[in-house]
């Protein structure tokens, strides 16, 4: 794809956004590939809590980093000023492209691995670069601060199923190396040299585990006191112009919680205070986090007239992103005195949870799907969505393939079942 020009350029930018989470970097690095020739790309994007690092590309390459390689890149970074020069990556220094981003709170990293031969790049396509990286992750941060129920579905299905392998690798190293420093550490055994250098191995592949796994959680993981100082300063401006007094009751605890737990507790408090500033005589209200061994526990208390119900809150898509997490809203409403409503999220991942079949679908096949369960066919959707009725027919074909079905009916049955 040609990207001179602004309008080449806002195509390139569609068409990777419009992807699927998971089809993102490699379409991101296709579109890359002509202004800047790489053999691998690999990202670092702090809003993910299920994966955080991907990779895509040469996979002598690409199976040989991790977020060890970018933790540093991220962090040494400066947004908006691309970096280019010599990485020792893989075992091998080469050339690379830096591109750091801080679109999303906690910053993001795109690194392009390039071909020792290739000649530098030009300050244009390094403007390119960062520019789609911008847009990138700016999508990225929109997904996760609305919190939307299919994009948690994966996010809590993956993050179980990544916590047990990182589990069970570290579980097993450990034992290894410990059984490892157990032998070299005895003293019947000769060569004292040798055991002393096996030993200094063991011990400093030991603390490598240990900081990898501490690097995953601090990637995958947000300071609970942090997350909620984001959710106060997106509070303040809503009661600005307005006579009611915003008070906040901060978590008083150290602990880490996952992303995908503090982007639904964020967005959840937001749904609630516009409901909450909708009632009329509201002066006051009172925003508090509580953390347990267990679960989060958002509140928010008002001094309005304490008539609030469920059926009110039911369309600010609560209960929906609770669901996901298996969490419940809970509502105390006292007429005259004001009402409580709190979210509780459980903090433990499921090792198994139900999959959402509807998680296999890209953005444009969730969108024909959803219209398709209203009965609207072929020719209506494609006026709807401003597609040709051949494409609508491609993505239909598509969809009962990946939800395994042999009807339009049967695919609309299962979207009502799940949506």
């Amino acid at each position: 794809m040609q990207l001179t020009g602004s309008v080449p350029a806002l195509t390139a930018a569609y068409e990777v956004i419009r992807r699927p989470l998971g089809e993102i970097l490699p379409r991101l690095s296709a579109i890359l590939a002509e202004p800047v020739p790489h053999l691998a790309a690999a990202e670092l994007s702090t809003h993910c809590a299920h994966s955080p690092f991907k990779a895509y590309g040469d996979a002598e390459i690409t199976g040989r980093l991790s977020t060890a390689d970018l933790a540093p890149l991220l962090a040494a970074g400066v947004p908006g000023r691309p970096w280019q020069g010599m990485l020792t990556l893989a075992d091998t220094e080469r050339p690379a492209l830096v591109v750091t981003s801080h679109a999303t709170p906690r910053g993001a990293v795109l690194l392009l691995v390039r071909d020792a031969a290739a000649a530098p790049v030009d300050e244009a396509a390094a403007a390119l670069v960062q520019a789609l990286w911008d847009l990138v992750t700016s999508h990225f941060d929109r997904l996760a601060a609305e919190a939307m129920p299919g994009a948690l579905a994966r996010s809590r299905t993956a993050a179980g199923t990544r916590a047990r392998v990182i589990a069970e690798l570290g579980e097993a190293y450990s034992a290894a190396l410990t059984g490892l420093l157990g032998v070299l550490r005895s003293r019947t055994l000769d060569d004292a040299a040798a055991r002393a250098t096996a030993t200094d191995l063991a011990v400093s592949a030991l603390v490598e585990l240990r900081a990898e796994a501490e690097r995953d959680q601090e990637i995958a993981e947000e300071p609970v006191g942090q997350a909620f100082a984001r959710l106060a300063d997106a509070l303040r401006p809503l009661v600005r112009h307005s006579p009611v007094r915003l008070e906040f009751g901060a978590p008083d605890s150290p602990r880490t919680v996952a992303a995908d737990v503090a982007h639904t507790a964020r967005f959840i408090v937001r749904a609630l205070l516009l409901k909450v500033l909708e009632q009329e005589g509201v002066t006051r209200v009172h925003v508090a986090w509580q953390l347990t061994d267990d679960e989060l526990r958002a509140t928010v208390r008002d001094d309005g007239p304490g008539t609030l119900t469920h059926g009110a809150l039911a369309p600010g898509g609560v209960a929906e992103r609770l669901d996901v997490l298996d969490g419940r809203l809970d509502l105390d409403a006292v007429p005259g005195w004001g009402t409580t409503v709190s979210a509780t999220i459980p903090l433990r991942v499921f090792q198994n949870p139900a999959p959402d079949p509807l998680t296999a679908l890209g953005e444009r096949e969730l969108q024909v799907l959803a219209r398709l369960a209203l009965g609207h066919r072929n020719r209506a959707i494609a006026q709807e969505l401003h597609i040709s009725e051949s494409t609508v027919k491609f993505h239909v074909a598509k969809i009962l393939t990946k939800l395994g079905v042999e009807s339009r009916g049967a695919a609309a049955a299962l979207f009502h079942a799940v949506a």
